[in-house]
């Protein structure tokens, strides 16, 4: 009798021991999945907002903010708008704010991801009388996984 009983025992904290693994590894791989979400969310929010803030005293930063976190077709568009964005923005002595206001994870998918985003700019002209202007754009941004870093590869503005 006590052989069954100690062998039962034996039984159940193995089975105990064996669930509690299998739980590590699912909250393990929960919690994976859930930052790799947020680091999509957060690099599609950043992207947007470098995207909408420029100044022509910080120009040349601006402008490299979004090409470390734009990628691909992105990357390439933005650069061939780079002359034109440097000589506009300090020639009128630009100032743009960019502003989050919303992001939301269409899907994430091994090292693909959609998001989709709102953000505002306010777009001031220093030493010029004229009021600010608001800009509000949506967007539905692609992101690539690259280097360990999500960065923005496609992005479409949403009418």
């Amino acid at each position: 009798m006590r052989a069954v009983v100690l062998g039962v025992l034996t039984t159940v904290v193995v089975a105990l021991g064996l669930l509690a693994v299998l739980l590590t590894r699912w909250l393990g791989d929960e919690q994976a999945v859930a930052a790799e979400r947020e680091a999509v969310i957060r690099a599609a929010g950043a992207h947007a907002v470098n995207l909408l803030s420029v100044s022509h005293d910080s120009v040349e930063e601006d402008i490299r903010r979004v090409l470390s976190s734009s990628t691909g077709p992105a990357r390439d568009a933005y650069e061939a708008g780079v002359a034109k964005l440097r000589q506009t923005t300090v020639a009128d002595k630009v100032v743009q704010i960019g502003v989050l206001r919303s992001v939301g994870l269409v899907f994430l998918s091994g090292g693909e991801a959609r998001a989709l985003v709102v953000a505002d700019g306010v777009i001031q002209w220093e030493g010029r009388k004229a009021a600010p202007r608001e800009r509000f754009h949506r967007w539905t941004m692609d992101l690539t996984k690259s280097g360990g870093s999500w960065l923005v590869s496609r992005w479409e503005e949403v009418p």
